[in-house]
């Protein structure tokens, strides 16, 4: 018996010991997957660009995001040729664009960022509620759409959830999307496609044709064959005309 309890005080200690190393070592790695995860949440910053035709708009935007710690606005553009250039330049993980941009409008915009930066995700911010505005824009790749009545209470909102990569859209645009979705099919015949919609944009801003072939990097013939169909499809047979139209579906100010 005596020789016994010498034995079995050297296995308990030994157990004990072995215990104590088992958990150190799984404080130690739980320990470093806390720092790691801090370390993260600390070093990821989303960048954003912002393009608005509006000074003030731009600069309420820039106001809001940066008052969150994590967000960085890395450029800014006042129309959509500006915005796409600053886009490549910069590739933001987050692109909030006005549809109403000067030279190039949102929808063209929105399509030539996703073409040339998938991972860049693609907020509209506008007025515009509209069906045909809303689907063309979902096709070109927006993945948010958020009203400007809607911004004090849920830019921060649309913005973290595209951060997530997850879609975003106000309620009033929700349901318009729902309404679309219910509805029987529009007739697409009659519909304006996107470049046709940014060549009336571009004629409404005062442009010819020359200068319209120039800026979209497309033939001269071409922008006169769009032209031709266009006027077909609305119907029209002047320039004004089309002014009026690019007014009224608020493709430009007035």
């Amino acid at each position: 018996m005596d020789h016994a309890e010498p034995v079995l005080a050297a296995s308990v200690s030994k157990y004990k010991a072995h215990a104590l190393r088992q958990l150190a070592n799984a404080m130690v790695y739980l320990d470093q997957r806390r720092t790691r995860g801090r370390c993260y949440w600390l070093t990821t910053v989303v960048r954003i660009l912002i393009a608005d035709a509006h000074e003030v708009v731009r600069a309420g935007l820039v106001g809001i995001v940066e008052s969150r710690s994590s967000w960085e606005v890395v450029a800014v553009a006042g129309d959509g040729k500006e915005a796409v250039q600053k886009a490549i330049e910069t590739k933001p993980d987050i692109a909030v664009i006005g549809y109403a941009l000067p030279l190039i409008n949102g929808i063209e915009v929105t399509r030539q960022i996703r073409a040339r930066l998938p991972k860049t995700e693609v907020l509209i911010f506008t007025v515009r509620d509209d069906e045909a505005v809303i689907t063309q824009l979902l096709h070109a790749g927006a993945r948010g759409y958020l009203l400007k009545s809607d911004a004090n209470r849920e830019l921060i909102a649309a913005i973290g959830a595209l951060a997530s990569h997850k879609p975003f859209f106000t309620t009033q645009v929700s349901e318009t999307l729902l309404r679309l979705f219910t509805a029987r099919a529009p007739d697409e015949k009659a519909a304006l496609t996107i470049r046709e919609r940014q060549i009336v944009q571009l004629i409404a801003e005062g442009y010819k044709s020359k200068a319209i072939a120039k800026l979209l990097n497309i033939g001269l013939k071409t922008v006169e064959t769009h032209r031709a169909a266009i006027m077909r499809k609305l119907k029209v047979s002047s320039t004004a005309a089309l002014v009026r139209y690019a007014i009224r579906h608020k493709m430009i100010e007035a």
